[in-house]
């Protein structure tokens, strides 16, 4: 298994997730959603009640998902989807849906070894909280580090306090500080989701995220443009009170801005959102976003004559 992970390709003014795992993997690799079964702690009142404002799980999980199913019945759909639809040859399984690490440490294991097991899986991409990284949890992961690829990926959402507190999120950066320092160090793999748009935020907070997030150890980011979704709180904030929301020109510019402000080692996963457009309220930008968003972010910043990180590390 190859350890040396590129940061840019030439051709490329960006560090691109597909090629970095690629380059981990040695093969085309992608990550196979799995529902562990678990809830999250904003919604079960271990921390609050309702969720955050902006969520709905069911926005985010693949059709072929099915909790009812076991882990390894989930497993089959989805390396047969990724195999159909990507040409993918080796497959980590994603425990994505709400808070993968809110459990006891036994019943985690369980569910981490079953996804295992499978003959197709190189190692396990688990979704998170900041605030469900408690000192056993991040044990078992650093001795699973021991064994396979172990990445966790945790929701920062944003990086502003006031922010965390509007959409209910029921913890503060600080916790994504320390989870992150807790996690450093132990061979895991850390990824990061992060939201820009929310409606309190402005441009520069935005521009601004990208260097907060760039002092975190993170290996890869998954970049996501504010979505309203049906059956969120938010979209009742937006039925009663409209807010802006980016159309497809103005994401783009975002992105590319922000990405020349990154550190240049980290791998970005994603650069827009993907809710289904039955459940989509807006923005409606009828086209698809993922990667449509990806080629007019690399067309614009080669237009420029810029990369990824050329704002803040051009010596790094």
């Amino acid at each position: 298994m190859r350890e040396n992970i590129s940061v840019m390709a030439a051709d490329r003014p960006y560090n691109d997730y597909y090629h970095y795992l690629k380059n981990r993997f040695g093969a085309v690799t992608y990550k196979v959603s799995v529902d562990g079964g678990f809830t999250c702690p904003n919604i079960d009142g271990t921390v609050a009640r309702g969720g955050c404002t902006y969520c709905n799980n069911r926005s985010f999980v693949p059709k072929y998902l099915n909790r009812k199913d076991s882990i390894r019945t989930q497993i089959d759909r989805g390396v047969e989807s990724q195999r159909l639809r990507y040409g993918a040859e080796r497959f980590l399984a994603y425990f994505q849906a709400y808070t993968n690490t809110h459990d006891t440490v036994d019943r985690l294991e369980v569910r981490y070894r079953e996804a295992l097991d499978h003959t197709d899986i190189d190692g396990l991409v688990i979704g998170t909280r900041a605030d469900c990284l408690a000192d056993p949890v991040i044990s078992l992961l650093e001795s699973l580090a021991r064994e396979c690829y172990i990445a966790v990926e945790i929701g920062i959402e944003s990086v502003y306090d006031e922010t965390l507190m509007r959409i209910n999120r029921g913890h503060d950066f600080s916790a994504v500080e320390q989870a992150c320092e807790r996690l450093a160090g132990r061979g895991i793999h850390i990824g990061a989701h992060l939201i820009l748009g929310f409606p309190n935020e402005r441009r520069r907070q935005w521009i601004d995220s990208a260097d907060v997030v760039s002092g975190l150890p993170i290996k890869y980011l998954k970049l996501h443009h504010l979505q309203v979704v049906k059956g969120t709180a938010m979209a009742r904030q937006y039925y009663d009170n409209p807010f802006p929301v980016f159309d497809f020109d103005q994401w783009v510019e975002l992105v590319a801005d922000f990405i020349e402000c990154l550190r240049p080692d980290i791998a970005i996963a994603r650069m827009a959102g993907s809710a289904p457009s039955g459940m989509l309220i807006v923005p409606q930008w009828g086209r698809k976003k993922h990667s449509e968003v990806k080629q007019r972010v690399k067309e614009l910043l080669e237009a420029r004559g810029t990369r990824q990180g050329i704002a803040k590390f051009t010596y790094y």
